[in-house]
């Protein structure tokens, strides 16, 4: 090894899901299969380029004002940044600094564990239970901060904010994030928890039910003593997150409120219609209340059946790792794509 390489941070990195470059049913990193608002379109066809010169306002003012009155809360109130990633990458970076290990499940989000070891805050992964739910107790522990994804990812299970409020109570010491990149499909956001809870921060992302992965937008909620910190973060790292384009865009899907309703609506009514026939197949899963399924079964290794899945163009996800790798996710794309990801699977099971 070089000298210099002795001072590298080295870190095992996020791995995402695949991005074809050719036309395929992708169902493997659960984006939203229709389109954003045509208010999106709207701001897309009146830009002017020359914006572009100019940098973009540091605070995203227009687009927070346009959050905290969808959310009813104040301004000081709301944090955006470059995806949920990013916010939570910012919020890791400005909460867990203590010497106590944070606390997050051990089936969820990959990304926890890469941004714990790459600023090097000490972490604990606790396992799930058998049905992979989680364990209130297992969080009453001494610890310097608490991650909990609702809906969970990748098994879709949804806990009740009960169970969240219970977890709040007893670490009254740590910063608990709340990740809700999945709320809007089928559980109670915590957002109804803030007035009580100061070290409360619940993070939602515009990728999943708003259409737009592509525009990387994802914001935090929490006290304003908590965004305050955030800021001078962010402010300290990088002032100018998010461009001028991506910021009218936000604003503009947020303000259209009876077509984001309509969508998430069509692919809850789709995931539903899905559960019916992956069980008719003899598929086994978890009640996902995310925009996806997590499924096995028992006559067909998962492995097997994403190999044969991507051989047809269709792709899942599907993940080596203890525990879950007789699992697929499958993300809900529309009832045209999901009918020939079961006229696939029947072929494939046929094998069997």
């Amino acid at each position: 090894m070089s000298g210099w390489e002795t001072y590298v941070r080295k870190v095992e990195p996020y791995v995402p899901g695949e991005q074809p470059k050719r036309k395929v049913i992708k169902l493997n990193t659960n984006e939203n299969p229709y389109p954003p608002s045509p208010r999106v379109q709207k701001v897309l066809d009146g830009f002017d380029a020359e914006e572009l010169r100019l940098y973009p306002d540091p605070e995203a003012a227009d687009l927070i004002e346009e959050i905290a009155l969808e959310k009813g809360l104040s301004k000081d109130q709301i944090f955006v940044g470059v995806g949920s990633d990013d916010v939570l990458a910012m919020s890791f970076l400005t909460f867990f600094g203590s010497n106590k290990p944070i606390l997050f499940p051990d089936i969820t989000y990959s990304f926890y564990d890469v941004w714990a070891e790459l600023f090097r805050i000490p972490y604990v992964q606790i396992p799930l239970q058998k049905d992979f739910r989680i364990c209130i107790e297992d969080y009453k522990r001494e610890n310097g901060g608490i991650v909990i994804p609702n809906p969970n990812a990748p098994t879709g299970i949804a806990e009740s904010l009960d169970a969240i409020e219970e977890i709040l109570k007893t670490n009254p010491d740590s910063v608990v994030i709340i990740d809700e990149a999945y709320v809007d499909f089928g559980t109670k956001s915590a957002l109804a928890l803030l007035p009580k809870y100061e070290n409360l921060l619940v993070v939602q992302t515009f990728s999943k039910s708003r259409s737009l992965a592509g525009s990387r937008i994802g914001y935090a909620m929490g006290s304003p003593k908590l965004i305050s910190y955030l800021n001078d973060c962010k402010y300290s790292f990088n002032s100018y997150t998010m461009d001028r384009l991506t910021i009218q865009i936000g604003k503009a899907s947020m303000e259209d409120t009876p077509y984001f309703k309509e969508q998430v609506d069509r692919i809850v009514e789709t995931r539903e219609w899905a559960k019916e026939q992956l069980r008719r197949l003899g598929f086994t899963f978890l009640d996902s209340k995310a925009n996806f399924i997590f499924a096995s079964h028992a006559k067909m290794a998962a492995a097997v059946i994403f190999a044969a899945l991507k051989e047809k163009d269709i792709y899942v996800r599907y993940f080596n790792k203890p525990r879950i790798d007789n699992f697929l996710r499958i993300t809900i794309g529309t009832k045209e794509e999901m009918e020939r990801l079961f006229a696939a699977l029947e072929e494939i099971l046929q094998q069997a």
